[in-house]
């Protein structure tokens, strides 16, 4: 995609944008060695960034008490599920424990996703699983559901698809759904069934979740929300119902957030997304991320093969062996297709 030019005007507002942030970032180092000087911040210690608000995180320790903190200039961006090294202060007038991020410890694992400004950001960290979800309504498409997988194997985070509001299925749900959802079964992945409305029907999805640190991700008016509200009762979250005129889901959640489960484990409930581009990604990285795909990379006769039709290409000659599944290899195709439109 080409850059737009800049005029002179929006040049300079840019300039000046970085220099006042120069300031504040300044000024925020200079109050933070006086209250390191008057001995306000106590010894550093370890804790997990709950939640993110503009130029302040939400820190809890190890025994979860709570921190609203500011963050050392050269940290880097931080994001929920975070682990980081911080000084607790004294509480403010508010009564909210203060501190300030020293450090970020290493990320076993990372979740980004573009932009509305085409930059890639990370939205969360050390996540164990991603839970994939999606309903009877809105209508769960297969080509979606793949753009997720693909992310999620290029972030190296094992995904599970979750099929939530099973009370909505009818005839034509399961004939659309099932044969869907067996496809992905067949290829690895961990499929599980719940309803909210029905609690006895979350115990597998319990289970699963506990001692891990987990993220729900779909489309929005799949019922993340309404998901977390039965799995951690004492939480309130704003639920989204579907729209009557497009029966696409209205967007709920403003932030992420990591929840703890009673039993055990992290839930990290991200804002839902309608799209999950891949433009940032190269065709490669979208052949990785179908995993039935991607062992046959550079097997084909010609080394720039396009696997249109070729003569001796890998990919098409396994569609033909019923070794790939004709529907995973055409999506595989219009993600190549979007790639190249941008």
């Amino acid at each position: 995609m080409a850059k737009r030019k800049l005029t002179k005007k929006q040049t300079w507002r840019i300039a000046k944008i970085q220099e006042e942030k120069a300031k504040r970032a300044e000024q925020k180092e200079a109050e933070i060695s006086d209250q390191l000087s008057a001995g306000e911040l106590g010894d550093e210690i370890h804790g997990q960034v709950i939640a993110h608000f503009g130029s302040q995180v939400e820190i809890e320790d190890r025994e979860r008490n709570s921190y609203r903190c500011f963050m050392r200039a050269n940290l880097g961006p931080l994001v929920t599920g975070d682990m980081v090294v911080f000084r607790p202060g004294a509480e403010n007038d508010k009564g909210i424990r203060q501190g300030v991020v020293e450090t970020r410890l290493d990320r076993e694992s990372e979740l980004s996703r573009p932009n509305p400004y085409n930059e890639i950001k990370p939205v969360a960290a050390n996540i164990d699983f991603i839970v994939l979800v999606v309903a009877p309504e809105p209508h769960a498409h297969a080509n979606l559901i793949d753009r997720y997988l693909v992310a999620c194997e290029n972030c190296h985070i094992e995904p599970i698809i979750l099929l939530n509001k099973v009370d909505l299925l009818d005839d034509l749900s399961r004939f659309h759904l099932y044969p869907l959802l067996e496809r992905y079964h067949n290829l690895g992945y961990q499929i599980l069934q719940v309803s909210a409305k029905d609690p006895d029907s979350l115990g597998d999805l319990k289970d699963f979740l506990n001692d891990r640190v987990s993220v729900f991700v779909g489309q929005s008016g799949v019922g993340k929300s309404s998901l977390i509200d039965t799995l951690l009762p004492d939480v309130e979250l704003k639920v989204g119902a579907l729209s009557e005129n497009t029966r696409k889901g209205k967007h709920t959640t403003t932030t992420a957030r990591l929840y703890h489960f009673p039993a055990g484990g992290d839930l990290i409930d991200s804002p839902g997304i309608r799209e999950f581009g891949l433009w940032h990604m190269s065709e490669d990285e979208v052949l990785y991320g179908f995993r039935e795909l991607r062992d046959l990379a550079g097997h084909c006769r010609f080394r720039d093969c396009r696997h249109e039709s070729e003569p001796g290409c890998a990919l098409i000659e396994a569609v033909d062996n019923d070794e790939v599944t004709p529907e995973r290899f055409v999506s595989y195709k219009r993600i190549l297709e979007t790639l190249s439109e941008l």
